[in-house]
């Protein structure tokens, strides 16, 4: 229904480009619901990297830092990283197991081959100390399914 309401605002602003005519055959047109599920995570590509740890002390970041460079709040999961875009899910499975860590966040711009997992005190990122490891860079399946 929000589609047809959709459409009709378009319609009688005149920016939607079918007549009343096709209009009316659009509305009485039956749309079969699809559910989009999601499926297991992928393994798109492995790298080994330096893994390091930070938390949110004006120390360590810059002048916001309870806010991670893609503008959201920081959190548990938070992973910086130069060479991964926002929002990339990955996997160090050497040292967390399965836990998956989403890239939100930056770290100098001479850190090529770091990512830093973001912990909640200074005192945890220093006693994670660092660690060379192999990470796994997710990619999310998806498939469509029909609705029943």
């Amino acid at each position: 229904m929000v589609i047809n309401l959709l459409v009709l605002a378009s319609l009688v602003s005149g920016l939607y480009p079918y007549s009343a005519v096709a209009f009316g055959k659009i509305i009485n047109t039956p749309v079969e619901p699809v559910q989009v599920q999601e499926v297991q995570d992928t393994v798109r590509a492995v790298r080994e990297v330096w893994v390091t740890a930070y938390s949110s002390t004006p120390e360590e970041t810059d002048d916001s830092p309870l806010i991670a460079a893609s503008g959201k709040t920081v959190a548990a999961g938070f992973m910086a990283a130069n060479f991964l875009a926002f929002g990339t899910r990955v996997k160090v499975p050497e040292l967390f197991g399965e836990r998956v860590f989403v890239v939100e966040d930056r770290m100098h711009r001479r850190k090529t081959d770091f990512v830093d997992i973001w912990m909640p005190t200074k005192n945890d990122a220093k006693q994670f100390g660092i660690s060379y490891t192999k990470i796994l860079i997710l990619e999310r399946g998806h498939e469509v399914v029909a609705a029943k």
